[in-house]
């Protein structure tokens, strides 16, 4: 048997030998083997530059055969389907047919890429970003072993850009012109800026909205012109900016708003039978009006004799579509009537009622932050619109099956398993319910929600909890950037249903474990602000930062305190159940610095504090703080660090009670392209949790000021990202540089063995 394999092999090796990937070919064709090199010379590198280079190399970018990631440059060693293609073009028996359609590769030859053609628009992309004394041109390669093979090599020279020495609007008519100045500081075209195509349509572009926004409906971006006089000056624009000769009065004039109706069409796009008139709006509906009048009429942004705004109709069918009610609406404008001096369009909104119910099912196997992985279900039913106003109403059933499985830094292999349960209701409106304390409009989304929950977790070998209770919460947005979440009640209740002997004996070593675990109400209200300018596209830097703060308790406090209570009086009760008495900050800050050619350096700080009094000197176990896993320090498993220098003696519960009051975290990211989609990292954590009170059972877990530098646990590695657009797939690979508890180690580098400081995480999207 051995021998045969040995000839198997062999003759596989000799086939693969003897296979050639230019055999068969066409006749007079050249295989393309992608681009040698793209040589530039006289290389702007101003960012105006470099943009202008990114734009060519994607235009001259065409990957071979068996590309490495869709590269253009760079091929997989094994091109299966070019060996295939040869072997059996000229095939044709069916079995011989069979293979070729299922396997073969596509030959991508020379005059498939085109490089004349694709030089040209290289050289016309130059003169577009105002290289007008820029060139292009490519040269063929041919393989020094193969003629029927060549590569592709480009020669871009880019010289330097023209730029604008003066820019004047002209030939304008006087209302045009007057808006125009008055906003002449929001133009996107400048002197000294370089000649940019890109730039002069999205000016044009800019001009249109202004003018839209102002009543001018009929005008559009193509009706303004560009003069470009490149010759008084060498190596300078003068640009006269004017709208086209010739335009209808219609264009040229404002327009205002007639009558406005709305026509609800049925759910199958039924046409309406019946109307309604509500002050100055008129509703077509089709069987009975499923929407309240003032609800349509509210989110109106414009009115009768209003001046037409593109702006304001943007925001109306923003509206309309956040309602949540309707498949699409549309807005249609016409002349009042056909007077020459006509300057009313009437409005029409057409709309289409979206189905009442919608239902979901959710299979999935889930890898988490936390290491868990297993299987899952999510069941969803939706009804809409269900009082008349765009509410929503959703029951939800969810369960899942868990494990966890990691080592830990001098430590045994640990094994955490559970499998949960829940279900849900919730009750959304599309909007602030207290007009009276948001009376502003809003322009961004806001919602009130009330939902009710129960779940059951189930933590094989340890306990067995039940969870239930309720929420309200708003969220409102002031701005593209900012964002509001107030959660002015919630009430949970944890029922610690069953625990086993082995847990039992854990709680008994680590009174505060348990208290953290007891049977409690936690009434909470909190506030969450989140500051995000990625919208902002102009910004070549963006922020984020989230701050959020949980009370728990303090009604009831005040209560207590109102019937003479001491604030800090232990064992108080809601309906006859001890309740959760603490606050809680946090707060995390990111910031994403782009390096230029895709490369981006992000930081990461945040911090958070817990501290519970009264009924009880720990917060709730779901309410504590723990560190590691694939979004935190990434070469540790999740919960394996901390509290401070603690580390359990049996690891076999230390993902129990290694969490903490107080958390700080830092990381350091620095993100590359590698190859097409393929993007590399290389990262640097550090951070840990601490107690606030002094725990025997948990010695060194106290925060000390003192040691503060020596607790933090540090850890760097490299990773992998692939980006398929919708998502992203990422690989770390983790390396502990240091952990904050004696090792028998001397010195910083404390981690006993290589291995045992590793840790390698799937996850989908970024870390942070």
């Amino acid at each position: 048997m051995k021998e045969i394999k040995h000839i198997i092999y062999l003759f596989t090796i000799l086939l693969f030998v003897s296979c050639s990937t230019t055999k068969n070919l066409p006749e007079g064709e050249v295989l393309y083997t992608g681009i040698k090199n793209i040589e530039i010379t006289n290389e702007d590198k101003s960012k105006e530059g470099e943009e202008a280079l990114t734009e060519i190399e994607a235009a001259l970018a065409y990957p071979p055969n068996n590309a490495l990631l869709g590269s253009s440059s760079i091929r997989i060693p094994f091109p299966f389907g070019l060996w295939v293609y040869n072997a059996f073009v000229n095939k044709k028996g069916k079995i011989g047919k069979w293979i070729f359609n299922k396997l073969a590769a596509k030959p991508v030859f020379i005059n498939t890429v085109n490089p004349e053609v694709r030089t040209k628009v290289a050289y016309n992309l130059l003169r577009e970003y105002g290289y007008f004394n820029g060139s292009t041109s490519y040269e063929i390669t041919p393989d020094k072993k193969n003629p029927k093979k060549a590569k592709i090599h480009y020669k871009i020279e880019m010289n330097n850009a023209y730029t604008y020495d003066s820019i004047a609007y002209v030939r304008l008519r006087h209302r045009i012109d007057t808006l125009i100045q008055r906003n002449i500081g929001n133009r996107l075209i400048n002197n000294g800026d370089n000649f940019n195509v890109v730039q002069l349509e999205a000016e044009r572009q800019r001009i249109s909205s202004l003018l839209r926004n102002n009543g001018y409906y009929y005008f559009r971006p193509e009706f303004i012109s560009y003069q470009a006089d490149t010759i008084q000056h060498p190596g300078k624009v003068a640009l006269r900016i004017s709208t086209k000769p010739g335009l209808s009065r219609t264009v040229l004039r404002p327009w205002k708003i007639g009558d406005i109706s709305v026509h609800l069409n049925g759910y199958n796009n039924e046409s309406p039978t019946d109307s309604i008139q509500y002050k100055d709006l008129k509703i077509f509906y089709e069987g009975k009006l499923r929407v309240r009048p003032n609800v349509l009429y509210d989110r109106l942004k414009f009115h009768t004799g209003d001046l037409y705004s593109q702006l304001q109709q943007e925001k109306t069918q923003t509206n309309f579509s956040r309602l949540g009610i309707f498949r699409y609406s549309e807005m249609q404008y016409t002349p009042k009537d056909t007077s020459r001096r006509c300057d009313t369009l009437n409005l029409q909104i057409n709309t289409v009622y979206d189905l009442p119910l919608d239902g979901e099912l959710e299979l999935n196997v889930t890898t988490k932050s936390n290491d868990q992985t297993g299987p899952g279900a999510v069941f969803s039913v939706t009804k809409r619109n269900i009082f008349g106003g765009g509410e929503t109403f959703s029951v939800g059933l969810r369960g899942s099956y868990e494990w966890q499985t990691g080592k830990r830094v001098a430590g045994k292999s640990s094994a955490i398993n559970s499998w949960e349960l829940g279900a849900s209701g919730t009750l959304t409106f599309p909007q602030v319910i207290f007009p009276s304390l948001f009376k502003r409009d809003m322009n961004y989304p806001s919602s009130t929600s009330f939902r009710i929950y129960i779940d059951q977790l189930n933590r094989a070998k340890f306990f067995k909890m039940l969870a239930f209770g309720g929420s309200a919460s708003y969220e409102f947005q002031p701005s593209a950037t900012s964002h509001h979440s107030v959660t002015p009640f919630k009430l949970t209740y944890s029922l610690l249903q069953r625990t086993t002997a082995e847990f039992d004996s854990i709680i008994t070593d680590n009174p505060a474990l348990g208290q953290s675990l007891e049977n409690q109400f936690i009434p909470a209200i909190g506030y969450t602000y989140t500051y995000d300018d990625s919208p902002i596209t102009t910004k070549k830097n963006h922020l984020w930062w989230q701050s959020s703060i949980t009370q728990a308790g303090l009604i009831i406090d005040a209560i207590y305190a109102a019937a003479g209570k001491s604030f800090n009086k232990r064992d108080k009760q809601l309906l006859g159940n001890k309740f959760a008495q603490f606050i809680k900050v946090t707060s995390e800050i990111r910031y994403n610095y782009a390096l230029g050619g895709n490369q981006h350096l992000v930081g990461r700080l945040m911090a958070g504090i817990a501290y519970s009094y009264g009924n009880a000197t720990t917060t709730p176990y779901s309410e504590q703080f723990y560190i590691g896993g694939a979004n935190s320090i990434r070469a540790f498993t999740i919960r394996s660090i901390g509290p401070g220098s603690y580390h359990p003696t049996d690891s076999k519960y230390g993902y129990l009670d290694q969490t903490g009051d107080i958390k700080i975290e830092a990381n350091l990211e620095y993100r590359f392209p590698i190859l097409g989609d393929l993007h590399g990292a290389t990262f640097l954590d550090a951070g840990n949790v601490w107690l606030l009170r002094n725990d025997e059972q948990r010695p060194g877990g106290q925060f000390k000021w003192n040691r503060f530098w020596k607790d933090l646990a540090l850890g760097t590695g490299i990773g992998l990202r692939y980006d398929l657009t919708f998502l992203v797939i990422r690989v770390d690979w983790g390396i502990g540089l240091h952990v904050p508890y004696d090792t028998d180690k001397k010195g910083y580098y404390n981690i006993p063995k290589f291995k045992d400081g590793m840790g390698v995480h799937l996850a989908i999207g970024y870390p942070f």
